[in-house]
C-alpha cells in the first residue's frame, strides 16, 4: 500500500476525474453507455475506498 499521503491524494483525485469523466462520456440508449457508466462508478468508489482507508 501506499504510505505517502500526497502520493494517495493525488491518486484518489487523478481516479476521482477519470471515473468523472467516464460516467459524462457514457451515452444513455446503448450498451456501451452502460457500461462506461459502471467502469466510472467502479472507480469513483475505487478512488474514494482508497483516500479514506488508513
Amino acid at each position: 500500500m501506499i504510505r505517502n499521503p500526497r502520493t494517495k491524494r493525488i491518486l484518489s483525485i487523478s481516479l476521482f476525474i477519470i471515473g468523472c469523466v467516464f460516467i459524462l462520456l457514457a451515452p444513455e440508449d446503448a450498451w456501451l453507455g452502460v457500461v462506461l457508466l459502471s467502469i466510472g462508478l467502479g472507480v469513483e468508489i475505487g478512488a474514494l475506498i482508497f483516500r479514506h482507508r488508513k
